[in-house]
C-alpha cells in the first residue's frame, strides 16, 4: 500500500466542443452569384428589347475606339458620314418601322421636303456661325494663339467647340 500512495494523481479533464459558429463566407459568395445573375437577365432583357439597330449602334460603339473616332484614320467608320469615324449611319439599317396614318403620300412627301428645307437653313446657319466664330478668333489677337487648339465643325447634333489641351 506504500506503493500506491506515493504514485501522483492525474486528472483528466476533457473540454466538449460543439458544432460552433464556422463563418459566413458562403453569404458573400452567394451574394455575388445572385448579383451576377441579376445583371446577366437585365443584359438578356435589354437585348431581346432593343431593336437590331439599336444593338448596331452599341457594338459599333464599342468596336471603334474614341482616339480613332476623333482623329479618323483606317477603318474608322463610314466615310459618307459627317462625324470623322461617325461609324455606320443607323437610319440606313434595318430597325423599327414608323407607324401611323398614311391616307395621302403627297402629304408624306411636303413633310419631307419642308424638314429638308428646314434641314438645309439649319446647315446653312450652322455654316455661317462657324465661319463667324473662326473670324472672330482670327481677329482676336488672344485667341488666335490659341487658334490651333479650338477645334469647330459642325455634327449631326449641330455646332461643336472643342478645346484641345
Amino acid at each position: 500500500m506504500s506503493d500506491e500512495s506515493q504514485r501522483p494523481i492525474v486528472i483528466k479533464r476533457v473540454k466538449k466542443v460543439s458544432g460552433g459558429h464556422h463563418g459566413g463566407a458562403w453569404k458573400i459568395a452567394y451574394a455575388d452569384f445572385v448579383t451576377a445573375m441579376m445583371a446577366f437577365f437585365l443584359l438578356m432583357w435589354l437585348l431581346g428589347s432593343t431593336t437590331k439597330a439599336d444593338r448596331e449602334g452599341i457594338s459599333s460603339h464599342f468596336k471603334n475606339p474614341l482616339k480613332v473616332s476623333l482623329m479618323g484614320g483606317s477603318g474608322a467608320g463610314d466615310a459618307t458620314s459627317i462625324i470623322k469615324g461617325g461609324g455606320t449611319d443607323l437610319t440606313r439599317s434595318t430597325g423599327q418601322e414608323k407607324r401611323g396614318p398614311k391616307a395621302s403620300g403627297q402629304q408624306v412627301t411636303e413633310v419631307s421636303e419642308s424638314e429638308a428645307k428646314t434641314a438645309q437653313k439649319e446647315k446653312k446657319a450652322l455654316k455661317e456661325l462657324q465661319e463667324k466664330m473662326v473670324a472672330a478668333i482670327e481677329a482676336n489677337p488672344i485667341l488666335n494663339q490659341f487658334n490651333n487648339q479650338i477645334l469647330i465643325d459642325i455634327t449631326a447634333e449641330g455646332l461643336r467647340i472643342q478645346i484641345v489641351d
